[in-house]
């Protein structure tokens, strides 16, 4: 098993991570690369257009995933590269990757007007106060009525107006869940929609809205 030490030896920085190697295929690890920095600029323009602290944090934390992606990638494709044939073959896949780091960290960036309260022009936000959709994270409560049922069945969109596009569960991320994945208790659920959408959603999902 191979492992890499990621960070540095500055008393200010903060301590070396161990990146575990995965034999994972190169293609899995771009799609997964792919998937989340798309989910991040979704979530990098709410936050930042909606001054939405939670959902900025949530995009640092998938900046994180990214960068770990990233160095297993870089893994994969080192030890596959047995001449110089094989890795002049890799290029590619490096750039792509690069490239889509790249992404994510711009999404990090517009997360932090949020994070450091640098905040958005006020007409900016006025403008997109008019924008009907927007995202927003739940939690399934025990009391939820969408617990154990699929997401198909749901008929969300044509009911409410609403698209569970990325489900957070137990420390990984669904994107573009499939309409057979159930909803689970505990399951964190980024969806899209209209306001008055959205809050039906909050309430389906046992969220208390009396401050919402």
């Amino acid at each position: 098993m191979l492992n890499i030490l990621v960070g540095s030896a500055s008393d200010t920085m903060p301590p070396f991570e161990k990146i575990e190697y995965k034999p994972i295929p190169a293609r899995e690890l771009l799609r997964e690369m792919k998937n989340l920095s798309e989910l991040m600029i979704d979530l990098a323009y709410s936050a930042a257009l909606f001054n939405d602290r939670e959902l900025a944090e949530d995009v640092l934390e998938l900046e994180k995933c990214i960068d770990t992606l990233a160095y297993q990638l870089e893994m994969v494709t080192m030890i596959a590269a047995r001449d110089a044939e094989d890795a002049e073959a890799l290029v590619g896949v490096s750039k792509v990757a690069a490239a889509t780091d790249k992404i994510s960290d711009a999404a990090a960036d517009i997360a932090a007007i949020v994070t450091q309260n640098i905040g958005v022009h006020p007409i900016v936000s006025e403008i997109f106060e008019r924008v009907e959709e927007r995202l927003v994270k739940v939690k399934v409560q025990e009391k939820s009525i969408l617990a154990e049922k699929e997401i198909g069945e749901l008929e969300l969109a044509p009911r409410m107006g609403v698209d569970v596009i990325a489900i957070y569960r137990e420390k990984d991320w669904i994107i573009n869940p499939k309409r057979k994945e159930k909803i689970r208790v505990g399951d964190v659920l980024i969806a899209r929609g209209t306001s008055e959408g959205l809050k039906e959603l909050r309430r389906l999902c046992g969220e208390n809205l009396e401050s919402w």
